[in-house]
C-alpha cells in the first residue's frame, strides 16, 4: 500500500514538475485571460450592452461556463492554483543543481576539464608569473573580477561576469507566483460593483455583480460631474468631483476620470458612465408682470422649491416633462430626451391657486388667470455619474510580480554569464604555454568573437612586457 502511494506520488510529482505541464497550463491561463478581455464581463459592462451583444441562448451558455466573469470563476482560480503548483514543483526539482552551480562555481581547470572545453586557446610563454600577471591585468580591464586559485600546487586565474544570470529564471518564477497569488486573492476575497450618484447625492451602497448590495464603512458624495465632447459631438471624457465622507467628516476630495480612480481604504472608484436622469435640475425663466409698471425678473426654479415674485405671489415647479405628448386627455412622457419639454408651475397669489403650463396645454393651463407672463430661458437637466467600484486586496502582489518579472526578464535576456580560466601548462611538445578557456550560458557566437579578442589582448600584453635580463657567461681571455 505504501509502495503504491509512493509510486503515485512520484508520478504526480514528475508530472507537475515537468516543463511540458507548466507550459500547457500557462498557455491555458493566457487563453482564458484573453477570453476575459474579449467577452463582456459582469459587472464592468452594462447589463443592457451584454444583452444586446449576445443572443439569450449564447448568454445563458456564457454565464453557465463562467465566461462573463472569468477572473472570479472557480475553474479559473483552480487553473491559477495548478499552474502555481507546477512552477513551485519545477523550481524545487531543479533548484539544488542550479544553486550548487551558482554558489560553488568551478574555478580550477584540471586536465579533463581543459580537454572537453569547446572554447580555448594556447599562447607560448617564457615563465608562469609574467603570463598570469598579464592575464590578470586583461581580465580586470574587461571587468571579469580575476581571482587567483591555487590547487594541487598549481596557480590559475578564474574570472567571471553576471553570475546572477544563472538564477534569473527563478526570479521570473517568483514573479509569476506573485501575480497568480494576487489573482487568487482577488478572486476569493475581492469584489466589484456599481454605484450611480446624482449631484449632491451621498451613498455607501454598492450593487455587486450578483445584484446584491454591499455597504461600505464610509460614504461617497458626488459634488459635480460633466462630459467633454469632440467637435463632432461624441464624448471625449467624463469626469466627477467626489468627496469621501467618513464618520461624518470630509476626509478626501478628488476629480476622477476614466483611468484615474479615487482610492480610499483599498476601495477604488472608477469613472464608468455619465448621463441624464431625465429629471430637471434647474429651470430658468423670465417672469414679467402683466399689470402695472413692474420690471421683468429672472428666476431659477428647482422642483417644488417656491420662489417669491412679489409680496402676494409665489411660484413653484411641480412637474417637468422632457418630451411630452397629450393623449386621451392626459399628459404623458414620451422619452427622457429634452425634445418637446413642458413645465407645470403652480402659483399662489392672494389666496388663489393657478396652474400654469409652459407651453400652454389646452385643458390643463390656466395661464390667462396668471398675473405674470413666463418665458423660458434655459433648462439644466439633472445627471448621474456611474462609478465602477472594486476592492482588490491582491493587487499589491500583482504589481509586485509585474515589477519583479521586468527585473527577471531583463536579467534573462540581457545578462550573459561568462566564465574564464587561465593556467600555465606544458603542451604535447613539452613547451610552456598559457592555456585560456571560456564559456557562456547564451549568445555563444558573440562570445566566440569576444573570446578571440580577449586572447589577442593577452598576447599583446605579453609582447609588451619587458623581457627578463639574460645572464651571459664571462669569457676568459688567455694570452699566448
Amino acid at each position: 500500500m505504501a509502495t503504491g502511494l509512493g509510486k503515485t506520488w512520484r508520478q504526480l510529482w514528475q508530472t507537475m514538475s515537468s516543463i511540458k505541464t507548466g507550459v500547457i497550463l500557462l498557455i491555458l491561463t493566457v487563453i482564458f485571460s484573453a477570453a476575459g478581455t474579449v467577452v463582456l464581463q459582469r459587472p464592468t459592462a452594462d447589463a443592457d450592452d451584454i444583452q444586446r451583444a449576445y443572443s439569450p441562448q449564447m448568454l445563458r451558455i456564457l454565464d453557465f461556463l463562467g465566461l462573463t466573469d472569468v477572473f472570479h470563476s472557480w475553474w479559473f482560480v483552480l487553473l491559477l492554483v495548478l499552474v502555481s503548483l507546477s512552477i513551485i514543483a519545477a523550481s524545487i526539482d531543479r533548484f539544488s543543481n542550479s544553486w550548487r552551480y551558482f554558489a560553488r562555481p568551478y574555478k580550477s581547470p584540471d586536465d579533463s576539464f581543459r580537454r572537453t572545453l569547446a572554447q580555448q586557446a594556447q599562447i607560448p610563454v617564457d615563465d608562469e608569473a609574467s603570463a598570469l600577471a598579464a592575464t590578470e591585468k586583461i581580465f580586470r580591464k574587461a571587468h571579469f573580477h580575476p581571482e587567483h586559485v591555487v590547487r594541487n600546487q598549481r596557480q590559475s586565474i578564474f574570472g567571471e561576469r553576471n553570475r546572477m544570470s544563472e538564477m534569473a529564471v527563478y526570479i521570473v518564477h517568483a514573479s509569476l507566483l506573485l501575480i497568480f497569488l494576487g489573482g487568487i486573492v482577488d478572486a476569493l476575497y475581492g469584489w466589484r460593483g456599481y454605484m450611480a450618484l446624482e449631484r449632491g447625492q451621498q451613498s455607501n451602497s454598492i450593487e455587486l455583480r450578483d445584484k446584491s448590495n454591499r455597504a461600505l464603512p464610509f460614504s461617497v458624495r458626488c459634488d459635480s460631474a460633466g462630459q467633454e465632447n469632440y467637435q463632432d459631438g461624441t464624448p471625449k471624457k467624463w469626469w466627477s468631483n467626489l468627496t469621501v465622507v467618513d464618520d461624518g467628516r470630509e476626509v478626501l476630495k478628488k476629480q476622477i476620470v476614466v483611468n484615474d480612480p479615487l482610492v480610499y481604504h483599498g476601495v477604488r472608484f472608477y469613472q464608468s458612465s455619465y448621463g441624464s436622469t431625465g429629471k430637471v435640475d434647474t429651470l430658468q425663466l423670465t417672469a414679467t408682470p402683466l399689470a402695472g409698471d413692474g420690471k421683468p425678473q429672472d428666476i431659477d426654479l428647482a422642483m417644488n422649491a417656491p420662489v417669491t415674485l412679489d409680496p402676494d405671489t409665489t411660484v413653484r415647479m411641480t412637474e417637468f416633462i422632457p418630451d411630452y405628448v397629450v393623449r386621451d386627455g392626459q399628459v404623458y412622457t414620451r422619452s427622457a430626451q429634452v425634445d418637446n419639454p413642458a413645465a407645470h408651475l403652480v402659483m399662489q397669489t392672494k389666496g388663489k391657486t393657478i396652474n400654469v403650463w409652459l407651453p400652454p396645454i389646452p385643458g390643463f393651463a390656466e395661464n390667462d388667470q396668471s398675473p405674470y407672463k413666463f418665458e423660458g430661458k434655459d433648462v439644466q437637466m439633472a445627471y448621474f455619474t456611474g462609478l465602477e467600484v472594486s476592492h482588490e486586496p491582491g493587487q499589491w502582489a500583482v504589481w509586485s510580480g509585474v515589477v519583479l518579472m521586468a527585473i527577471g526578464l531583463a536579467a534573462v535576456f540581457y545578462l550573459v554569464h561568462i566564465r574564464l580560466w587561465a593556467v600555465v601548462v606544458r603542451d604535447a611538445q613539452g613547451r610552456l604555454v598559457l592555456w585560456i578557456g571560456g564559456t557562456s550560458n547564451k549568445n555563444r557566437d558573440v562570445f566566440e568573437q569576444k573570446f578571440a579578442e580577449l586572447v589577442k589582448q593577452i598576447q599583446a600584453e605579453l609582447t609588451a612586457q619587458p623581457k627578463p635580463p639574460v645572464d651571459l657567461p664571462v669569457a676568459s681571455m688567455v694570452g699566448d
